[in-house]
């Protein structure tokens, strides 16, 4: 299977974009005051090398991303032999017959959604819970940041589902 790396590229870009907008005009004041933060002092952090450092992180959570919106990818690896990056063969052959005829199935922008919203509610909220509980942080700041996750998730699982 090969993979169309641009794709991940873009959405990459997506937490950028998205938590701009989250941590700007729609929950940015809100979010400010549960972790305990002013607008001075935020200023004057290395913006560049957070984005740059953010992107990156962004990327790595995009390559992820296509393990569990794209379902096709299970299979070829299911059936590779043990040290083997390539099918050969009879496995080769059902392979390809396989993906004539299901390779498109649930590759759409809505089902990367679905599985990008699932992915934030039952593996990213549970995760910010658990920190937040110790941290002694409140129910707004897991929602603002969980909230966040599932919308970006979801987002960047239907591009990568639809394109990748």
């Amino acid at each position: 299977m090969e993979t169309n790396i641009y794709i991940f590229l873009l959405a990459a870009l997506v937490p950028l974009f998205i938590g701009f907008v989250w941590y700007g005009p729609l929950f940015g004041n809100i979010w400010m005051k549960e972790m305990g933060f002013t607008k001075e002092s935020l200023a004057g952090k290395n913006m560049i090398l957070t984005f740059i450092l953010c992107y990156i992180f962004s990327f790595f959570i995009a390559f992820l991303l296509q393990s569990l919106v794209i379902h096709q990818g299970g299979v070829f690896s299911t059936m590779l032999e043990s040290g083997s990056m390539e099918l050969q063969g009879e496995t080769l052959a059902y392979f390809e017959d396989f993906m004539t005829k299901y390779g498109n199935n649930y590759r759409t922008f809505k089902h990367g959604v679905l599985h990008g919203v699932l992915t934030g509610v039952f593996f990213v909220l549970p995760i910010l819970s658990i920190i937040a509980m110790f941290e002694r942080k409140s129910v707004k700041y897991v929602a603002i940041n969980a909230g966040y996750w599932m919308v970006t998730l979801a987002i960047m699982g239907g591009i990568i589902c639809e394109w990748a």
